[in-house]
């Protein structure tokens, strides 16, 4: 086939524009991280509203917002996920049916929150990627990199579940995904507020911020390759967060406001020089476990 193997002249104008559409990589990742982002976000949303809904006055911070939004029509299914989710403190029933839940929630969180960040990443994956095709060289396809950098986030996820169900456990009363107290609390604030003064992050921070070089010195036709790259990518995006996610547990895992406010921060941070934003966000949580510690002692 010469010249004619991107001749669609002959389908129909549904026809063309879905062909258009598949040979398009890179408007097809953005379509579709776009549409998995907003599923995260409006499946999260929902089980927010259910747990303000059961919680009593007083329970997480916005409670009193999300009361007053409509409730949103949901396939049964999704209403026993969120009935997992939402169990009552201490844990009710078998841990194994609760855990895989438990992973799904933490997954659709990281979605929600942190794969925004990694947009910047993707889209210089996808203009390497289309320089190549343009040299008629084999490129591998950008979700392949997107799966890769997710299989790291679900892998974390799986280890915030068990955390979760672990810090729950001993939970004295309400729901699963409270807010904890006590030392608890303090604890989970000031390693995330240590963590951002460590090297460690600032490494991993340095890594996320210029993804031009490792993508560019890794490239490979081989899909295993690109998707072990995405794993990295991964891996380097998680070296940045995994504390920040710790807050989650002081303010209540589905506490969707201070979820959106770390994946601002999240975006914003690997999208400027300097430590700055990293050393202010940490002495805010330092000084949130001291203030914490106080108020329980």
């Amino acid at each position: 086939m010469t010249g004619q193997e991107h001749d669609f002249s002959n389908l129909d104008r549904a026809g063309r524009a879905t062909a258009g559409f598949a040979r398009s990589p890179r408007l097809v990742v953005t379509v579709t991280i776009g549409a998995g982002i907003a599923l995260a976000w409006f499946i999260l949303v929902a089980m927010a509203i259910r747990g303000a809904e059961s919680r009593l006055a007083g329970g997480v911070p916005g409670d009193a917002l999300l009361k007053d939004l409509p409730r949103l029509p949901l396939p049964e299914f999704l209403d026993r996920f969120f009935a997992l989710c939402l169990a009552p403190a201490p844990l009710a029933g078998s841990a194994a049916v609760l855990a895989p839940a438990l992973i799904l929630m933490w997954f659709l969180m990281a979605v929600a929150a942190m794969l925004p960040s990694a947009a910047p990443m993707i889209r210089i994956y996808c203009e390497i990627a289309d320089t190549a095709r343009i040299k008629d060289e084999p490129a591998v396809h950008p979700l392949v990199l997107v799966a890769g950098y997710l299989t790291t986030w679900l892998a974390a996820s799986v280890v915030f579940a068990a955390l979760t169900l672990a810090v729950y456990a001993f939970a004295a009363s309400g729901q699963v995904l409270d807010p904890v107290a006590g030392l608890a609390g303090t604890a989970a604030l000031a390693i995330a507020g240590l963590y951002q003064f460590s090297g460690l992050k600032q490494a991993c921070l340095k890594k996320c911020r210029n993804p031009f070089s490792i993508l560019f010195a890794n490239w490979s036709a081989k899909p295993g390759r690109i998707f072990r790259l995405g794993v990295g990518q991964g891996v380097w995006c998680l070296g940045c967060c995994w504390a920040l996610m710790l807050v989650m547990f002081a303010v209540g895992a589905m506490n969707i406001f201070w979820m959106a406010l770390i994946g601002l921060f999240t975006l914003i941070e690997k999208q400027t020089a300097g430590r700055m934003a990293s050393r202010a966000a940490g002495a805010i949580l330092l000084v949130w476990a001291a203030a914490l510690l106080l108020v329980s002692a």
